[in-house]
């Protein structure tokens, strides 16, 4: 039965602690990554991403209930990539926006039928306020960012800001906008905001 939007994301049975099984769910997590990129969410099940995993199913089943606890960690998975990026990025810099927004076209691009698909599939997931907090850390994070450039910005200036981004971005990545000057009419598009509210 489809999950609901009220009900919760299914959780992972187990966190693995030792090498071998943070391995062992990396495995299967990238599993169901290669399944949605070459045959797309219909073809996800349990006994596909354990065999593409190099898995067996009691395997799976020891650390994931289903199918989608395992795309809860997935989407988990690339988020957590995207923000190592941007936190990599040196406090001051003077291309602190460029390269933000870089990191950010990288990600939806390094995997673009992933990163297309998970979009879709984190709304029947539950996973709203989760990415809500997402872009508020992204907010939160470019605060001293973009700070050199366009001076103290308000909390809802600085999210709005990064929902502009993200919107263009994922729009380019389904194929509506070109990838082509991508960067540019993102960079165009967030100094075009915040230059206004400082007036």
């Amino acid at each position: 039965m489809p999950q609901t939007p009220s009900q919760t994301p299914v959780e992972p049975r187990k966190i693995p602690r030792q090498s071998r099984a943070i391995a062992t769910c990396a495995a299967i997590v990238e599993g169901a990554a290669r399944i949605l990129e070459a045959s797309g969410p219909e073809a996800l099940n349990t006994n596909a991403i354990a065999e593409v995993a190099g898995v067996s199913i009691g395997t799976l089943y020891q650390y994931y209930p289903d199918k989608q606890a395992v795309l809860v960690a997935l989407i988990r998975r690339e988020r957590a990539l995207l923000l190592d990026e941007l936190h990599a990025i040196p406090h001051g810099a003077a291309q602190a926006l460029e390269a933000m927004v870089a990191a950010s076209i990288r990600h939806q691009f390094a995997r673009p039928r992933l990163a297309a698909v998970l979009e879709i599939l984190e709304k029947s997931l539950s996973l709203d306020a989760e990415a809500a907090r997402m872009a508020e850390d992204i907010a939160r994070l470019s605060a001293d960012l973009l700070a050199t450039r366009f001076g103290p910005l308000a909390p809802d200036d600085r999210l709005t800001a990064v929902l502009i981004a993200r919107a263009i971005v994922n729009t380019a990545g389904d194929g509506l906008l070109p990838q082509e000057h991508l960067a540019e009419r993102v960079i165009a598009a967030i100094s075009g905001y915040l230059d206004n509210v400082r007036r």
